[in-house]
C-alpha cells in the first residue's frame, strides 16, 4: 500500500511540476507573430527609417533647434563632460528607453558619428517614440574639435579601403541575384506581437552597437551575406563589394526579407553607416544576426564619391561643459 501511495505522489509531482513551466513559443510562430504585428502597426522597415535624420542647424536657427528636441547624448560621460549640446542629457544606448521616459518633446539622439545613435532611434521608434531622430554625423558634424572619429575613417587619406583589395567590383557593378531563404529562428516566452517586440528590442539594446570595419568585410566578403542598400543607379555609378546583393526595398509586407540568408552574418552598407545602422538594428530585433559596415562607402571609396561625403564643419556650433 505504501508503494502505491509513493508512486501516486511521484506522478502528482511530475504532473503539477510540468504544468507550472511556461513553454516558449515555437520559433516559426514567434517570428511570424512579431512581423505580422509590426506590419499592422505601420512599423515595417521603410516606415521606421523614414525621416529618421536631422542635420545640424544654421547658427541663427540654433535657439529654435534646441527648443524643438529633448536631446539624449549616448557618448561616454568623459566625452560628454568635455563638451555637449546645451540641454542634452547623458545616457547610454542600453538605457535609452529609460531616459526617454523623462522626455516631453521629440527625441534627438546624439553620439560620436551618428551610427550608434541610429541603433538607439530604432529602439525608440519601435517603442512608441516614433518621431525620434538621429543627429546627422553625430557630434563630429557639430564642431571640428569632435570630428576625429570621422576623419580617422574617411577622407582621401583614410577612406579608400576598397582600393587595391580585388574585392570591389568597378562600376557598373555586378550585383548577385537575390535568392529566397527561410526566416530566422529564435525562442521567446512572450505570446503576442507587442510583448515579443518589447523583449526583442531589449535584447538588441543589451547587445550594443553591431558594426564591422569595411576592411574586415573587404578582406573576406564570403564570410558574410552583404546587402548593398543603394539604388540600382547608385551601384551602376559606383560599383559594389564583390558578391553583394542589393535588396532595396527591404520589407516585411512584401516579403523581400526572405532574400536575406539567416544562416550568415548580414552586413548592410550604405553611404555613411547611418542608414545601415538603422537597418541592422531592426534586423537584430526580428531575429537576424546583423552588423552594419561602419562609415559606409565613406570608408571604402571616399575619393570617388560624388556626394554623401563627410567633411569637417567649416563653422563650429557652441557646446557647454
Amino acid at each position: 500500500m505504501k508503494k502505491v501511495i509513493y508512486l501516486l505522489a511521484i506522478s502528482l509531482f511530475i504532473f503539477t511540476g510540468c504544468k507550472k513551466e511556461e513553454a516558449p513559443v515555437t520559433t516559426g510562430d514567434s517570428f511570424k507573430t512579431l512581423t505580422t504585428y509590426l506590419v499592422a502597426q505601420d512599423l515595417d522597415i521603410p516606415d521606421v527609417i523614414d525621416g529618421w535624420i536631422t542635420a545640424r542647424p544654421a547658427a541663427d536657427d540654433l535657439a529654435t533647434f534646441l527648443g524643438t528636441y529633448d536631446i539624449l547624448d549616448i557618448r561616454e560621460d568623459t566625452h560628454f563632460n568635455a563638451g555637449h549640446i546645451e540641454g542634452a542629457t547623458n545616457t547610454t544606448l542600453g538605457n535609452i528607453l529609460t531616459a526617454a521616459k523623462n522626455t516631453t518633446k521629440p527625441i534627438l539622439v546624439v553620439c560620436y558619428t551618428g551610427q550608434t545613435a541610429s541603433h538607439a532611434v530604432i529602439a525608440l521608434r519601435l517603442s512608441s517614440y516614433t518621431d525620434a531622430k538621429v543627429l546627422k554625423w553625430g557630434m563630429s558634424g557639430w564642431a571640428a574639435s569632435f570630428s576625429g572619429p570621422w576623419l580617422a575613417n574617411s577622407g582621401d587619406d583614410n577612406g579608400n579601403a576598397a582600393t587595391g583589395t580585388g574585392n570591389w567590383e568597378a562600376k557598373p557593378g555586378n550585383i548577385t541575384a537575390t535568392g529566397s531563404f527561410d526566416y530566422p529562428e529564435y525562442t521567446t516566452t512572450a505570446t503576442d506581437g507587442a510583448s515579443i517586440l518589447e523583449e526583442r528590442v531589449e535584447k538588441m539594446l543589451s547587445g550594443g552597437f553591431k558594426g564591422v570595419p569595411s576592411a574586415t568585410v573587404l578582406a573576406t566578403p564570403t564570410n558574410y551575406f552583404i546587402n548593398n542598400y543603394w539604388s540600382a543607379a547608385d551601384v551602376q555609378l559606383n560599383g559594389n563589394i564583390t558578391g553583394a546583393y542589393r535588396i532595396n526595398p527591404l520589407t516585411l509586407e512584401g516579403d523581400e526579407i526572405k532574400g536575406l540568408d539567416p544562416s550568415k552574418t548580414i552586413v548592410t552598407y550604405c553611404w555613411t553607416g547611418q542608414t545601415s545602422s538603422m537597418v541592422t538594428a531592426y534586423l537584430n530585433v526580428i531575429g537576424y544576426n546583423a552588423v552594419s559596415l561602419k562609415f559606409g562607402s565613406n570608408s571604402m571609396i571616399y575619393t570617388d564619391l560624388s556626394g554623401h561625403k563627410f567633411t569637417t564643419p567649416a563653422t563650429d556650433l557652441p557646446v557647454v561643459k
